[in-house]
């Protein structure tokens, strides 16, 4: 049902776009309304960005199409994901502008059909996907990293997350986070982001450790230790400093890491969102 939601809608705001902007409208054509539902749209405009001299559009087209077929969960997840970015950004004017431009959301997209091709034994395909994503977009997702769906990428330049790193449900993350491993140590080896979860721009979570339920995390602290659910860190290294207002902060997107329970601790905001 999400899918067809969101397909409709684009498709409508597509149609009303190009009527609207004559000198867009061929590229409307192009990544939405010649084609017959989301996978085929989605595919064809991830091909566009993606493709190089070593793979064509073509090719590329057809590798996600397929993918699409197969598991009909990764366009699910596509859906649910854009649905999720414009219901949380306040920049966000339609869906079509998601899919059409925001790198964070097509780098995501890129990564499931990565995973994908990992998961069913195409591992140096995946990691030419992988590669190609962070080129392209700036965001480093080893193929093997579980991503779960509504999950957001804002801005998303300089985004890094390895092999053994879980991303649950409903997790918003900022730009130039890093979900790290410790050193050179192999087996699983990095962090556990939990449902609901909201990462600040430029944090670091290191090892294998779980932040917890409905926890944020503030911008620029170095995460070395488990983060309890429904708290607030910050700091380097991170500290709990309180509660998020909120059970799911990722669907908020409140950055201010100064909350109710504990108003006494600062006089001032430690830090104010990006946007």
């Amino acid at each position: 049902m999400h899918t067809l939601q969101a397909w409709t809608k684009i498709r409508g705001e597509a149609e009303q776009l190009a009527k609207d902007e004559p000198f867009l409208s061929r590229i409307m054509d192009t990544d939405v309304l010649n084609h017959g539902n989301f996978g085929e749209c989605l595919g064809s405009i991830l091909s566009r960005k993606l493709n190089d001299d070593g793979i064509s559009q073509s090719e590329l087209k057809t590798l996600f199409e397929t993918a699409y077929s197969v598991n009909p969960e990764i366009t699910s997840f596509a859906a649910i994901d854009v649905i999720s970015v414009y219901n949380r950004d306040p920049a966000v004017e339609s869906l079509l502008s998601v899919i059409q431009y925001f790198k964070g959301y097509q780098a995501i997209q890129t990564h499931r059909i990565a995973h994908y091709l990992w998961k069913n034994g195409r591992k140096p395909l995946a990691l030419y996907l992988q590669s190609r994503n962070a080129e392209v977009f700036g965001v480093d997702i080893h193929p093997a990293c579980s991503i779960g769906k509504g999950v957001m990428f804002d801005h998303a330049t300089g985004i890094v997350i390895g092999e053994t790193a879980v991303i649950e449900d409903n997790v918003s993350i900022l730009q130039s986070v890093t979900l790290g491993g410790t050193g050179s140590e192999t087996g699983d080896r990095h962090p556990k982001i939990r449902t609901g979860v909201l990462i600040g721009a430029g944090a670091t979570v290191l090892g294998n450790i779980e932040v917890g339920e409905g926890a944020k995390i503030g911008a620029g602290s170095v995460v070395l230790s488990p983060v309890p659910a429904h708290t607030t860190v910050v700091g380097v290294p991170a500290k709990v400093v309180g509660k998020p207002r909120c059970a799911c902060p990722s669907e908020t997107m409140d950055q201010n890491v100064l909350d109710d329970e504990t108003p006494e601790k600062s006089e001032s905001p430690v830090f104010e969102g990006v946007k």
